[in-house]
């Protein structure tokens, strides 16, 4: 990664710590919402083998235009038009209904660029492992269960992109069937 690179990533880190400052993570701790953002570059980075800066920022900023008041007029003004393009694919539109937002991901998934695709299967990756690791305050078993088979429905559609990334988020998968069959009681 070239120097610029790294300024580019380091920017994109700071401007979603700054957007995402007031937002909490949905576990018990109330874990700082920027930490979301941060693992999914790791993961694209870490587990999936990335070396492009601009799915990197994007995977930084993949939750500001949706969770935040940045729109992507800001980010391609920032950050520029390819940066600001992905962010835009992996957005989901809040003035749909939950239930057809879910479904919308799931039909278009397979639609997205490479790069959108890349991230959206990040996305998913620390999704379901939060689900476990740090599940969601007030989520019954039931409800997990229902994620994460439309975060497989999601990533099912875009099979093909990154083995390295599919292969641990199937593992993650079974360990989140395992636990919650173990925790049936929830």
């Amino acid at each position: 990664m070239t120097h610029d690179e790294l300024t580019l990533i380091m920017q994109t880190l700071h401007f979603a710590a700054d957007r995402h400052r007031d937002q909490r993570r949905k576990d018990r701790q109330a874990s700082p919402y920027i930490n979301h953002p941060i693992a999914v570059a790791e993961v694209l980075s870490a587990i999936g083998g990335v070396q492009d800066a601009v799915t990197i920022a994007a995977g930084i900023l993949h939750d500001t235009i949706e969770d935040t008041e940045t729109t992507a007029a800001e980010i391609e003004a920032r950050f520029g038009h390819e940066i600001s393009e992905v962010v835009e694919e992996v957005t989901d539109d809040k003035t749909l209904s939950p239930d057809l937002r879910k479904q919308l991901q799931i039909d278009q998934a397979h639609l997205k660029s490479g790069r959108a695709r890349l991230v959206k299967l990040a996305d998913k990756i620390c999704n379901v492992r939060d689900i476990v690791e740090y599940p969601p305050d007030g989520w019954s078993a039931e409800r997990k269960r229902r994620y994460i088979a439309w975060a497989s429905a999601v990533v099912d559609r875009i099979r093909g992109i990154n083995k390295p990334m599919e292969e641990y988020f199937d593992t993650l998968h079974d360990r989140a069937q395992a636990h919650l069959s173990l925790n049936a009681s929830e």
